[in-house]
Formats: C-alpha cells, sequence, structure tokens
C-alpha cells in the first residue's frame, strides 16, 4: 500500500469546500477516528495571504516625509498630522512611515515588534501583468515561465518528513493556487457543502472530477487513486466528529464577516484541531485600484482594514499557538508613485509587505525606499524594486519551517538575506 504522502504527490487535490458554515463533517473525522498517539507532532505553521490585483504599497505604509510624493498624489497623500482637513490622519511608524489609519489593527503587533514590514519589495520581472506577475510570484521563477510547481508546493516537500495527513498544505480557495501547483501535498477547500474534486495543476490527473471522494474512487480505472486512495478516504472522514459549525475563537475575538476573514477562521480551525497543517494560503481581491482610491474612506481604506481585522483575528484566535504560527502577505506588485487622471493609481513595481510572528525582527520597516524623485524612480514612474520578494519568502520558510534549501525552493536564485527573521 502506497503512503498516503504518495497519494496526495499522485493526485495534487483541490477540494471545493468550507462555506461559511465552517469544514462540513464529512471532513471532520480525519483526525479523531485513525489518529494514533503522537501521529501529528506540534510543528511549525506558515499562513500566506495573496492579496490579488496590486496593493498601493505607498498608500498601505506611507513615507509621509518625502515631498515628491506629497506632489505626485494631491488628492491621495495622506499626513500623520492631525487637524491636517484630509480626514484621519496616518499612524506615524518611526517618524518617516505612517501606517494607513484603516490598519489600525496592526499598530499593537507592530508596536510590540511582534508585525515587521517590508518596503520596497517586488518582482525583479518588470512585468506589469497582473497574471504573469502572479504566476512568477507564486511559482517562484520570475523569468521562467515553463515552471511547473509552485514555491508552496515545493516548501511541503522540503519539510524534511512525510505529512502522514492530506491538510498538510492547505489553500482555503475555490481551486488550487498556483503556488501549490505540484507533486507534493496540495488541498483547496472552499465549499464542502457542494464539492468536488479536481486534479488541476497535476497534468496527470486532469480532466478527473467527481461529486465525492468515493464517486471518485469507484470510478478510478486507471489505478491513479484505486490503489492508494482508500487510507486518504479514511483520514477525510476524521473532521466528521468534530462540529465545526460551533466554533468558537477566543473569547472576545470577531472574524470581519469576509471572504477572507472567513478563510482565516477556518484555517484558525485546522490548526487547533490539529489535522497535520504546516503550510496555509489564503487570498484577498479587489487591490487593482485604477479608479476612486480614496484616502481614509473609500476602496482602499475597506481592503486595509479588512486585511488587518481578519489578519489580527486570527492572530489573536491563536492565543497559545501564536509561536507556531507566522502570517506573510504578499501582491504581485505595487502602484504608480504618481496618481492617475481618475483618482486612483496605475501599474507599478514595488509594494510591501507584513510578517506577524514571534520569530520575526518586527518594529521595523525593512527594506529600502529612496526619496521618490523622478530620477529615483523605476522607468521614471514607479517604486523601485529594492528587495527580491524571493529574499524575504526563503527567509520567513527557512527561519519558521526549518527549510535550508534554497537551490529548490527558489531555482535560478542567489540566497541573500535582509534580516527580517531573528
Amino acid at each position: 500500500m502506497t503512503s498516503r504522502r504518495g497519494f496526495i504527490k499522485a493526485g495534487g487535490l483541490a477540494l471545493f469546500g468550507i462555506g461559511l458554515g465552517g469544514v462540513p463533517g464529512f471532513l471532520a473525522d480525519a483526525v479523531a477516528g485513525t489518529k494514533a498517539p503522537g501521529l501529528f507532532k506540534r510543528r511549525k505553521i506558515m499562513v500566506c495571504i495573496f492579496q490579488r490585483g496590486a496593493m498601493d504599497g505607498l498608500m498601505a505604509i506611507t513615507p509621509f516625509t518625502d515631498e515628491y510624493l506629497k506632489a505626485a498624489r494631491p488628492g491621495l497623500f495622506m499626513s500623520a498630522a492631525r487637524g491636517n482637513g484630509q480626514g484621519k490622519p496616518l499612524i506615524d511608524l518611526d517618524g518617516h512611515f505612517g501606517l494607513h489609519p484603516a490598519m489600525a489593527a496592526f499598530e499593537q503587533a507592530f508596536r510590540t515588534k511582534q508585525m515587521a514590514i517590508v518596503h520596497g519589495i517586488g518582482s525583479p520581472n518588470n512585468t506589469r501583468s497582473h497574471f504573469d506577475a502572479q504566476d512568477f510570484m507564486e511559482s517562484g521563477t520570475p523569468f521562467k515561465k515553463s515552471t511547473q510547481s509552485g514555491w508552496l508546493n515545493r516548501a511541503v516537500g522540503l519539510l524534511g518528513h512525510d505529512g502522514a495527513t492530506p491538510f498538510q498544505g492547505v489553500s482555503l480557495t475555490s481551486s488550487l493556487p498556483r503556488s501549490f501547483y505540484g507533486e507534493n501535498a496540495a488541498l483547496a477547500i472552499s465549499n464542502l457543502q457542494d464539492f468536488n474534486l479536481q486534479m488541476r495543476g497535476n497534468p496527470r490527473a486532469a480532466g478527473i472530477a467527481a461529486r465525492s471522494f468515493e464517486d471518485l474512487y469507484d470510478q478510478t480505472s486507471s489505478g491513479l487513486l484505486r490503489e492508494t486512495g482508500k487510507e486518504s478516504f479514511d483520514a477525510i472522514r476524521m473532521l466528521q466528529k468534530t462540529d465545526l459549525k460551533a466554533y468558537k475563537p477566543v473569547s472576545g475575538v470577531v472574524y470581519p464577516n469576509t471572504s477572507l476573514g472567513n478563510s482565516l477562521k477556518q484555517i484558525a480551525q485546522l490548526i487547533k484541531m490539529d489535522v497535520g497543517l504546516e503550510i496555509a494560503f489564503a487570498e484577498s481581491g479587489g487591490w487593482d485600484t485604477h479608479f476612486n482610491q480614496g484616502r481614509d474612506t473609500g476602496i482602499f481604506a475597506r481592503n486595509v482594514n479588512d486585511l488587518s481585522e481578519s489578519i489580527m483575528a486570527f492572530w489573536n484566535d491563536m492565543g497559545t499557538l501564536q509561536d507556531d504560527v507566522t502570517v506573510m502577505t504578499m501582491t504581485e506588485f505595487g502602484r504608480t508613485v504618481k496618481q492617475n487622471g481618475t483618482g486612483g493609481t496605475d501599474h507599478g513595481r514595488a509594494s510591501c509587505n507584513f510578517i506577524l510572528g514571534s520569530g520575526v525582527k518586527g518594529g521595523l520597516v525593512h527594506g529600502k525606499v529612496d526619496v521618490l524623485a523622478v530620477e529615483n524612480l523605476e522607468d521614471g514612474r514607479d517604486l523601485a524594486v529594492t528587495t527580491d520578494f524571493r529574499a524575504v519568502f526563503s527567509e520567513v520558510a527557512d527561519r519558521h519551517l526549518g527549510i535550508g534549501n534554497d537551490k529548490v525552493l527558489f531555482p535560478d536564485w542567489q540566497a541573500t538575506r535582509i534580516g527580517v527573521m531573528v
């Protein structure tokens, strides 16, 4: 009999499930029914959140002392000064960078050094195509379209042990993200009330779909799952004995009733259920702010409020498990320094990201952001990329998960570190 890990390597599962009520019953029997003592040793967990659409890093974390930025954004620039006549002021982090007021939920984590920010982060590939930039970031090979696997899938393979669980790598999305494509364990879960199973991202299983695991098991004649699937079906049923609809976060924690809030709540549930989760993925959309971006109110403010409130609800819900968890955000590129004629910003280059955990060098804005004079801008219009995203992603994965093989995690890249982790 092939191992559970072998089953998943052959299949690259994507389950559509976990709606607003939580993981449905059939997924919940997975640990309680067959779990042997110590089967799922307590391990570190990395949670990645992709902000799709390209977040304006200069508005999320504003170098408010930069007069060039102020001149470039007469309708968008925000000040840290109170009573500035422009609405709520930025939250002054260090006398130079200001946190958007709608992200106030992040302030305490930053002040207590649990959160680090990296500014000027992006891809060395200067594409401004959402599709290409996301693909390059998720594959981890920004100059190679032919890469079949995603960097998170490779991370699963580098964890150094058999997961013994189909929940080792889980994406709370409707389909498997590019980050999880590949030969190692990966589940995508979105709405299991009306779930199916697909093998997207694995060419050997293309076209296979079923209304349930049992349907797939019964119908498969290729041997892909018939000989290796039964063990995993038993594991999947383990979740059934937990009433996930009755899940209650830590006292005082309220998750936003949004897609991201619900995804992170379900990740928290899986972590607390000890199903063997080690790498989790969620998404946040709506960051392509070409029109009416707003300042302290509007589209951008709503998005960053949801992002910060959802992440901090999840973090506070972790309670005593915080030492085991690190959260990291990412976005494909940033926005132009200069605002456009419709009150928004266009596709740019560098942005910023947020890293939350007990192992981060927190309370600092890492990276390099030069004065935003035209001569310092990339192509004369954009915040220059001064930190390759791989430098940050690899450092977080290496230090938190114990992965030490950058040549496999990010091929064709010479490892450098910026010191964002302790």
